[in-house]
């Protein structure tokens, strides 16, 4: 069953939508458009080709903001990058840290529009769990993103300026003139599992993320790299060719006609339609197993039956099923599973030889854990217990 409404894509809605006049920002750009954009000011083009790898390495392997700390660019040099180029990155409006070291930042874009971004931090590893579009188009039953309308997708730059105000804020850049230490990283992950749908802003997502990925610059693996889909399926295997991040799928339902609630987007590509797109995934194999992300909703995709139906469902692709105890918002239409209920669950997965882990809430405490976030300034700057008692006043 399909929705001729819902458009495949939507990269039409990235801003800006009309050119301001001033500086060129550097930041978003690939390493083709920025050497494009230093012929255009004027670089020799002999000279371009290292321009742009002496530029590259000062913004994302050294975090610098400033011409005039490159200093292996002559002064005349760096007076013409200023005339032209800037290096901007989104503005930090506000930081809430959870009581459990959750942090979640409020940021502001071109236009004023807002977004969250969310880091989550491990003993041994830290992630990044970032936004590519303001607001949801999907409506997913469960989120409380998808309460938000969409205002527009955002830039490449945008999308790669999280994952860099975030590193200013942990102080993982190095020093100016040092190399980065050959430490673990507090900024070792990121997940494309914030506001929007990724894959109906394609192109921003794959060149931040070619910039996350470059060796000369922030060089996280494509491992360490994971894209969360509802089922976009006309550009799931463009995920493998054009990325080749890991994949994630917000699954959340084992029939059609629960799906079709919790996540619309079944209406156009089904369960049978998605599954297929998933056996033919070019990457797809026992060391990058595909993540069935699964909300658990009591009584309503949490029985055995339920289990069993995903098994069923997801047999013969390398997979692990990642269960996520239902995160509440105010006004909220569901429940979360009991415990109990989730580890039954889980156990049956796990007798099926899929690993089935149940993602601990993080976060709940500042709206920042997986479902809750949602860009409007008013709740962004407010606990859950004072939106909880707003709502029911």
């Amino acid at each position: 069953m399909t929705d001729a409404s819902v458009p495949i894509t939507q990269d039409l809605l990235t801003i800006p939508r009309k050119l301001q006049d001033g500086p060129t920002n550097l930041v978003g750009l690939t390493r083709h458009g920025l050497h494009d954009a230093l012929v255009e000011a004027g670089t020799n083009q002999k000279q371009a080709k290292m321009r742009t790898g002496q530029i590259w390495q000062w913004i994302y392997q050294k975090g610098v903001r400033k011409f005039d700390l490159m200093t292996n660019l002559s002064k005349d040099y760096r007076s013409l990058l200023k005339q032209h180029f800037k290096i901007d990155i989104p503005e930090t409006v506000s930081k809430q840290v959870s009581k459990d070291g959750t942090r979640k930042y409020l940021i502001r874009i071109a236009g004023g529009h807002e977004v969250e971004t969310v880091y989550i931090p491990e003993q041994d590893r830290g992630t990044l769990c970032i936004s590519s579009q303001v607001g949801c188009t999907l409506t997913c039953s469960f989120c409380h993103t998808g309460t938000q309308k969409l205002v527009r997708n955002l830039t490449a730059g945008e999308i790669i300026g999280q994952v860099m105000l975030a590193r200013d804020d942990l102080g993982e850049w190095p020093k100016v003139d040092h190399k980065p230490l050959n430490t673990t990283r507090l900024l070792s992950n990121i997940v494309l599992m914030g506001m929007g749908e990724p894959l109906y802003n394609f192109e921003n997502v794959r060149d931040a993320m070619k910039i996350a990925m470059d060796p000369e610059g922030i060089s996280l693996s494509r491992r360490r790299i994971t894209l969360s889909t509802s089922g976009v399926v006309p550009e799931i295997a463009r995920t493998a060719t054009e990325i080749g991040c890991l994949l994630a799928i917000s699954f959340h339902a084992t029939t059609d006609e629960v799906r079709n609630k919790l996540v619309p987007i079944n209406k156009r590509w089904n369960l049978s339609t998605l599954i297929d797109a998933l056996h033919d995934y070019p990457k797809v194999s026992n060391s990058e197993r595909i993540t069935f992300e699964y909300v658990m909703l009591k009584n309503i995709n949490d029985s055995d039956d339920d289990a069993y139906r995903l098994l069923e469902l997801i047999k013969g692709i390398p997979a692990k099923v990642n269960l996520i105890p239902f995160n509440p918002w105010p006004g909220a239409p569901y429940e979360r599973s009991s415990n109990n209920r989730i580890h039954a669950f889980s156990e049956i997965i796990f007798r099926a030889g899929y690993a089935s882990p149940v993602r601990k809430p993080r976060g709940e405490d500042i709206l920042a854990a997986c479902g809750q976030l949602k860009s409007a300034t008013e709740r962004a700057r407010k606990s859950a217990k004072e939106v909880a008692a707003e709502t029911e006043n």
